[in-house]
């Protein structure tokens, strides 16, 4: 009876002991961790800021996303996930400035979404430089592994590859399909065979897209976002001038958008205080409805 007397002594002191509170995390403190766990020294220069909000909030969940459209900051909100980690601009401009808008400041979509921000208490971190930079890079990594390229990369250069034979037009729709894609763009003929093909995510420029279709046995290019006066005309050229080469355009948000899912993986293996979702980016393109009838 008195180990009995006792046991239920401890019960009670147990009861009363007040619930320990629940771990806590800031925004910074997540910021923290990742320039700790990226694997690359942190640039000085560098566009990975915080773009809104105060960066001594307390996390309630993390959105990591390819773009903080109005549409993910709302979908985010609406989860009570208020530090949205987004690898492009929020502001439409590569430094997040208003300097591009005639109206500057007083722009009426932006006075819009920096009220959302704010009135949702929402903080915005950008984080693309040191994604790119990291070995092997963050993005590319995502979109190979989305479709599934692995064994075909070229060990020498990571942005090439040997993929079994198909055409064009064949190896478009598998790309359409794969990374969720409304509206495909293609330069050059659609049942040309190709094997060997180079893969540039995101928006590269000319200089980049141009060397891998200088390579000699580089018979495709598939891009993200290409100047129509730059990449599209040089390959429109090669087309005319009988060369064995072609360009397919994603578009920039469906071409990168399985980095920024890899990002939210890794990102769940140190952030464990709360809840990590990766919210994809809409494809902003949608194809023409049929006409009606």
């Amino acid at each position: 009876m008195r180990r009995i007397r006792i046991s239920l002594s401890l019960l009670c002191c147990a009861a009363s002991l007040p619930a320990q509170s629940p771990k806590e995390i800031t925004a910074d403190e997540v910021v923290d961790r990742i320039r700790r766990n990226v694997g690359v020294e942190w640039r000085n220069e560098t566009v990975d800021t915080f773009k809104a909000g105060d960066l001594h909030t307390k996390v309630t969940g993390v959105a990591v996303t390819m773009m903080a459209t109005l549409d993910v900051l709302e979908r985010a909100a609406a989860k009570n996930e208020n530090l949205i980690i987004t690898h492009e601009p929020t502001f439409y401009d590569h430094l997040d400035t208003s300097s591009q808008l005639p109206q500057g400041e007083r722009d009426a979509v932006l006075l819009e979404k920096r009220a959302f921000i704010e009135s949702h208490h929402l903080v915005v971190w950008r984080f693309h430089d040191h994604w790119h930079l990291r070995k092997p890079d963050g993005i590319l990594t995502g979109v190979v592994r989305r479709l599934a390229w692995e064994k075909f990369q070229d060990p020498k250069n990571p942005y090439f590859f040997t993929i079994p034979e198909s055409t064009v037009g064949q190896l478009s729709r598998e790309l359409q399909s794969k990374l969720g894609i409304y509206v495909m763009r293609v330069v050059g003929d659609r049942d040309m065979k190709v094997k060997r093909v180079a893969l540039s995510p995101g928006a590269a420029g000319f200089r980049r897209e141009a060397g891998a279709l200088e390579t000699p046995d580089i018979e495709l290019l598939v891009t993200g976002e290409s100047r129509e006066w730059e990449t599209v005309e040089y390959v429109a050229d090669a087309v005319a001038e009988g060369r064995h080469k072609a360009l397919i355009m994603l578009s920039h948000v469906p071409s990168e958008q399985p980095g920024m899912e890899e990002c939210a993986t890794w990102l769940k293996t140190f952030v464990t205080e709360v809840p990590v979702e990766f919210v994809p980016t809409k494809d902003p393109f949608r194809p023409l409805s049929s006409p009606k009838k």
